[in-house]
């Protein structure tokens, strides 16, 4: 009687053991980056030299005021907008400064300066719009500092 006992128990807890499912093997929830949408800067080049006096005018804008910056001087077109956020830290060894476009629909651009106990200077920048799928990253390419135009699913992770 016992041998029959402990045999149908360890049948139960193998039925039970075998029905279970503590994990699924699905695959966890990704996002597919949306490959179709609309691209604001089209009519614009692919890279876009930037004038160091012009970013470090932009850096010295307060919040509220106006700016504007040059994207194209052969078709003279500007990224014109609101700062709206303006900060600076460590004694004005990093400032940033963000600007709401007024004539790019959803775009902002987005500059920030460091400079090294050395005092070296860097940049690092980006004309972005969360809607639109294309984007501007600020680079330093042989010591000039150029806009290079990137898709928004290489750089944005959804």
């Amino acid at each position: 009687m016992k041998n029959l006992r402990t045999a149908v128990l360890c049948i139960s807890t193998m039925f039970l053991y075998l029905s279970s499912s503590a994990q699924k093997n699905d695959k966890p929830p990704v996002t597919e980056p949306d490959y179709n949408k609309p691209r604001l800067f089209d009519n614009l080049p692919k890279t876009i030299p930037v004038n160091i006096v012009e970013l470090n005018t932009l850096l010295s804008s307060e919040v509220g005021s106006k700016a504007s910056i040059g994207l194209s001087a052969a078709a003279n077109i500007k990224f014109d907008g609101d700062v709206v956020s303006s900060a600076s830290k460590y004694g004005n060894s990093i400032k940033s400064v963000v600007v709401r476009s007024s004539n790019f629909n959803g775009a902002q651009l987005t500059i920030s300066r460091t400079t090294s106990p050395e005092g070296v200077v860097s940049y690092v920048g980006r004309i972005i719009s969360f809607q639109h799928g294309d984007l501007y990253e600020l680079q330093n390419q042989n010591g000039q500092f150029v806009l290079v135009k990137k898709n928004y699913h290489e750089l944005i992770n959804e």
